[in-house]
């Protein structure tokens, strides 16, 4: 009323201006409605409410910056961890593979920025050859170039015993013999069990362990002592 009255003094407004303008403001008034008595209680529900949602929100975002920490920490772990493996088996593929084939050089190439995301590429260069890619060798340099590999990959963390099956199946006679040889220097740390029909392999051997078939379908397991077999023969 005292706007009211206000604006009266200011605007000399008219009756039927004032009239018009008081209906408008009943209309305004019965639009809003019937007074809501709970409101206040709403209101207090509603910030309680807004409350709890901001603690969860604070919570999850809390939750998620940990997370993204012990992500980070995770992978710098990992690719300390992983760039150490690598280098260390890098370099036992380097000293082996010479071994193998008599000379020669061979490393292992990262191809990518990222490490934990790159592939592993084999570079092998038999010794007189300058191969572009392993996929030129042939089937015997091809299985010396994995068992460098893998005899790398064993020295990272040797075991107390190797199963070796028939590795030596595609070799010819000279690189048996450096492979024989690889064998021998690492059974005074490893004992070797070795499937094969090679007699150059079975050389190498303390003792072996055969079967035979005297009668058809009748298995026997024969064993022998190669020094024990030696001390009789000589």
């Amino acid at each position: 009323m005292q706007a009211l009255a206000e604006s009266v003094q200011s605007e000399n407004l008219k009756l039927t201006a004032l009239l018009a303008k008081q209906e408008q403001t009943q209309r305004e008034i019965s639009a809003l409605g019937a007074v809501n008595l709970a409101a206040l209680e709403e209101l207090g529900a509603a910030r309680e409410r807004k409350e709890f949602l901001e603690a969860q929100n604070q919570d999850l975002t809390h939750a998620i910056q940990t997370l993204e920490d012990a992500i980070a920490k995770i992978d710098a772990q990992t690719r300390e961890l992983l760039g150490n493996t690598f280098d260390t088996v890098n370099r036992y593929f380097g000293e082996l593979f010479p071994k193998l084939f008599g000379g020669g050089q061979a490393s292992l190439v990262m191809t990518g920025q990222e490490i934990l995301d790159a592939g592993v590429q084999v570079q092998a260069q038999p010794p007189g050859k300058k191969n572009q890619t392993i996929h030129l060798l042939s089937g015997g340099e091809k299985a010396l170039t994995a068992i460098a590999l893998v005899f790398a990959i064993f020295q990272l963390n040797p075991a107390p015993f190797c199963l070796l099956d028939e590795v030596d199946a595609p070799l010819d006679d000279s690189n048996t013999e450096r492979y024989a040889k690889l064998v021998q220097s690492m059974s005074k740390a490893t004992q070797f069990l070795f499937i094969s029909h090679n007699k150059i392999a079975m050389e190498m051997a303390e003792q072996l362990i055969g079967v035979t078939m005297q009668e058809q379908g009748v298995s026997r397991v024969v064993a022998v002592d190669m020094q024990a077999a030696v001390a009789m023969a000589t």
